[in-house]
């Protein structure tokens, strides 16, 4: 029988205890796209068996784990104060969820204490599930495109299964806004409006599988937070990037999308430290800089926040 590629329903929900399966169900469905799935990764062991003959030995498969990467829309759950039905996978990317009610929602990059998913990946009627899932993620905002989480998530292995998918709710995701001047109305570097055409800030977490004896689990070992953007140039007197990253100079950058109440986004970098730039880049004869820098902890786990109010 044909399974369908587009048959695809991913859910996701938060573990009590880490690699115990949360079951998540109907209510947990996420709305993704751009799924890629890599079922059954690891190492084979080669046998090396000596004989007095030629031919293979045959191989061990071992250190089985999981790897699931796919974009979600970024978009506030519609109402201020509450959180977005993507906020579990964040909160599996080392991030800390802080709620003020009726006001805002607020994530920020964590050391310790990190938090796990069980994820389900039903393609037609056959059931991936991934337990004791942690992961990274960047957030991409480009102009005239959907803003977007993308995600990559590690996870022990479990062997594939038949099962029925239970009838998803995506009663938690709000339609998407564009990017765009209307829509993204804040973008400064310490306190100055710039022209943006894309952003993306990578958490850079390093996901590890630690295969041991009396314990199996993915850890996140660290993290390497980096901001690539491009903006359109101006004159050296108004911002000189190549004298902040010769001086090593921390700036402060913002970026808001989003006008209405529970829908918008605010990502702060509060000291970005701005690499060399690279080159230049020219778009409809109008020259524009490609820049990266590093978010440098201040008093740390406060290189960036996403705040949804």
């Amino acid at each position: 029988m044909t399974i369908r590629w587009a048959e695809k329903l991913l859910l996701a929900k938060i573990e009590s205890t880490y690699g115990t399966d949360s079951s998540p169900g109907a209510g947990d469905a996420v709305l993704a796209t751009a799924v890629e799935l890599s079922p059954m990764e690891g190492q084979d062991i080669e046998r090396n068996l000596d004989k007095p003959y030629l031919g293979n030995d045959g191989s061990i498969a071992v250190d089985l784990h999981q790897k699931i990467k796919f974009r979600v829309e970024l978009q506030g759950s519609g109402t201020a104060g509450t959180a977005p039905a993507w906020g579990p996978m964040l909160r599996a990317c080392a991030f800390a969820e802080t709620i003020s009610a009726s006001t805002s929602v607020t994530y920020n990059p964590i050391t310790s204490s990190h938090e796990s998913i069980s994820l389900y990946l039903y393609i037609g009627n056959t059931l991936y599930v991934m337990k004791g899932a942690r992961g990274t993620v960047a957030l991409i905002l480009n102009a005239s495109g959907i803003p977007y989480l993308e995600f990559e998530f590690t996870s022990l292995f479990t062997m594939p299964a038949e099962n029925t998918p239970p009838a998803p709710n995506y009663s938690g995701y709000q339609d998407p806004t564009e990017v765009s001047n209307a829509t993204t109305p804040v973008f400064t570097i310490d306190g100055t409006d710039f022209v943006l055409r894309n952003f993306k800030l990578d958490a850079a977490n390093d996901v590890q599988g630690r295969f041991l004896i009396g314990d199996e689990r993915v850890i996140i070992v660290d993290k390497a937070e980096m901001l690539e953007f491009q903006m359109v140039a101006v004159p050296l007197t108004t911002l000189n990037p190549y004298a902040l990253a010769k001086n090593k100079t921390k700036v402060e950058v913002i970026i808001t999308h989003g006008t209405e109440a529970g829908k918008i986004a605010t990502i702060d970098i509060p000291a970005l430290q701005i690499q060399r730039p690279s080159g230049l880049a020219e778009a409809q004869g109008i020259t524009e800089w490609p820049l990266r820098g590093k978010p440098i902890p201040v008093s740390g786990n406060d290189q960036f926040t996403l705040t949804l109010t």
